[in-house]
């Protein structure tokens, strides 16, 4: 299927990344920077996080708005996620128990998620025809700069142990008072967070994770956890959980491995060894087959090229043999797709992609869903989607976790606690484009409680 509203003749200018050296200079709120190309950046066209403080989260992968591509809820182990994976935050900071929420949307029969390829969106009346040309993204010439924005920053005037005691206070005596618990946890970075658990610690010699877990419970007790788990951490532990027990998930898999720099990818793989004894790479292969697997094994390796020049001669060539390897033959050449795809930059794969929607009069994305299905279409996709524009990925993915009955609370608080310090505010301003509501209304009608109220105070109005 060729997705609704592409033109054959190349692709509409999407929003674009920070040049190098311009990665910490935020627009402006309100200002989304819809830039007509990408920008050349360090790190696999990711902005390394701006400061010490900010999360190691990377990017995910960006659709332009690509109908449903991104967007299943995952599947997540019967009966809730499985306990913290090595029963613990680094250093035993957090204690073992089962991990609350995500349960399966009702409306899969037996609560299997299908393979994207088997689901008809055609058939789904209600999905938005979304087309990337109908977002003007240039209408404002003024709002031209480039830049990416958290909707957290790290708070001035920050006191580690004044924290701490607000914390201590909040959990003490007859109930919770949970209000105190979201305004110090939604007004400080990740890193602001590790201090105040260590201060914690030192303090009353006791573990902040270990007293907010046994005071919280459901979304509310996982969305906090994930707040304060180093992002590194957060990441391998993901991938963890994503693969322990029966069944796997694909698709926190794919969120993960294809959109990471280079050093997140390697500092993901030491944590992981280092925090479950566990070899990352050895888990794939377990866990995953055939050229979803090699695409993965790929990816672990995080070696793609991070020169961030384009060679337009070198993507007429990968442009050609990808259309050789596809389209222009008889059966696929998953190997030419795997190479190309994992190991060029992504502003290098984005101008292959209009090499080829010049050449083949048919975009990529397209070609990759007519020549593959199941996880690995979705994997090439996902990279092929960080090429363009990586905000558009996540409102879809935000859209989806929260659309129709039931929600994937485990996307919506890993998407949401992940991107927070890093373009939540391009996520949220591309989501009322794509969808005509905002990212917080339709939070606000798909949560509630003190999990409402939390999630409301990151993302903002």
């Amino acid at each position: 299927m060729s997705y609704p509203g592409y033109p054959p003749t190349g692709y509409p200018p999407f929003p674009g990344y920070p040049p190098a050296g311009q990665e910490s200079s935020f627009p402006p709120p309100g200002q989304y920077p819809y830039s007509s190309g990408f920008s050349p950046m360090g790190g696999g066209a990711y902005p390394p996080a701006p400061s010490g403080s900010y999360p190691g989260a990377g990017g995910y992968p960006t659709p332009g708005g690509y109908p449903a591509a991104g967007g299943y809820p995952v599947t997540p182990h019967p009966g809730g996620a499985p306990a913290y994976p090595g029963g613990g935050f680094p250093g035993g900071q957090m204690p073992g128990g089962q991990m609350p929420g995500g349960q399966m949307p009702s409306q899969y029969p037996g609560g299997q998620a299908p393979y994207p390829s088997q689901i008809n969106t055609e058939s789904f009346s209600s999905y938005p025809a979304f087309s990337p040309v109908s977002l003007d993204y240039s209408s404002d010439p003024a709002a031209m700069t480039q830049g990416t924005q958290g909707t957290i920053r790290p708070a001035s005037n920050f006191d580690a142990m004044r924290d701490a005691e607000i914390l201590r206070k909040a959990m003490k005596g007859f109930g919770t008072d949970e209000q105190a618990i979201v305004d110090v946890v939604s007004n400080r970075s990740n890193d602001q967070r590790q201090q105040i658990k260590a201060a914690f610690k030192t303090m009353y010699g006791k573990d902040l994770i270990k007293d907010l877990k046994s005071e919280l419970s459901g979304n509310m007790e996982e969305l906090i956890l994930a707040l304060f788990m180093p992002s590194t951490y957060y990441d391998a532990w993901s991938l963890r959980k994503a693969m322990q027990g029966a069944g796997t998930q694909e698709r926190v898999l794919i969120e993960i491995l294809c959109t990471r720099t280079n050093q997140e990818i390697r500092d993901i793989v030491r944590c992981y060894q280092s925090e479950f004894g566990r070899d990352l790479e050895k888990d794939i292969k377990s866990d995953t087959s055939g050229h979803f697997e090699r695409l993965l094994v790929s990816m672990c390796q995080g070696n793609r090229d991070e020169n961030q020049s384009v060679n337009h001669q070198m993507a007429q060539e990968d442009a050609q043999r990808l259309y050789q390897a596809g389209e222009g033959k008889l059966g696929t050449d998953e190997s030419c797709f795997n190479m190309i795809l994992a190991t060029r930059s992504f502003p290098q794969l984005k101008a292959t992609m209009e090499a080829y929607s010049r050449m083949a009069n048919r975009d990529l994305l397209s070609s990759v869903s007519r020549e593959f299905s199941g996880y690995i279409e979705s994997g090439l996709k996902a990279i092929l989607q960080c090429a363009l524009n990586r905000p558009a990925f996540f409102a879809e993915r935000l859209y989806y976790s929260m659309k129709g009955a039931g929600t994937d609370d485990s996307t919506l608080v890993r998407i949401v606690v992940t991107r927070s310090e890093i373009d939540l505010v391009q996520i949220k301003q591309i989501f009322t484009q794509m969808y005509q509501k905002t990212l917080s209304t339709m939070i606000a009608s798909d949560t509630s409680g003190d999990y409402r109220k939390l999630l409301m105070a990151i993302v903002g109005q």
